[in-house]
């Protein structure tokens, strides 16, 4: 089953400027975080893109954990490496990460003025709600595609009450 996924052709051939709109489209549009980010690169690369396979998706996430740094750049250096070498990784990790760095580097020049202000402190609040509802989703969303019998979600529950 995994190479037949693999072996289909994408939609759209991943250029380095594709990847890059494409991760940059990602890191402008998330708030939360890379689990939060982790249902759009799906949907982006696996489901719309054709890029790559749900199955090397599941393994890209795994081994975006156990690597040092965030997911979400993580898995664009993964992906941006598989699809284009090192010019495909080096434009997939920059579309990843400019907006985070072009918005704290904004909110970062006026926030020491405002941060105390009710308004802004509400706001910041009110989004917590709905980060814990995406990584909720990401973790749902990544689960179906990773747990495929009873073991594995045995070992998913045992894991998880280890880790709480």
């Amino acid at each position: 089953m995994q190479a037949a996924r693999s072996s289909t052709r994408p939609k759209v051939a991943p250029t380095p400027f594709r990847l890059f709109k494409t991760f940059l489209a990602i890191g402008a549009f998330t708030f939360g975080g890379g689990y939060v980010m982790l249902p759009l690169i799906k949907r982006s690369i696996v489901e719309h893109s054709g890029w790559i396979g749900e199955d090397e998706f599941v393994d890209a996430i795994a081994i975006a954990q156990s690597s040092p740094g965030p997911i979400a750049v993580n898995i664009a250096t993964l992906t941006g490496y598989k699809l284009g070498g090192y010019t495909g990784a080096f434009f997939a990790v920059l579309g990843a990460s400019l907006p985070s760095f072009l918005i704290i580097l904004m909110v970062a020049s006026v926030f020491l003025g405002i941060e105390n202000n009710p308004y802004v402190r509400a706001a910041m609040t009110g989004m917590r709600p709905a980060i814990v509802a995406l990584m909720a989703s990401a973790v749902y969303d990544i689960g179906k595609s990773a747990i495929k019998n009873r073991f594995a979600a045995l070992l998913a529950l045992l894991d998880t009450v280890a880790l709480i």
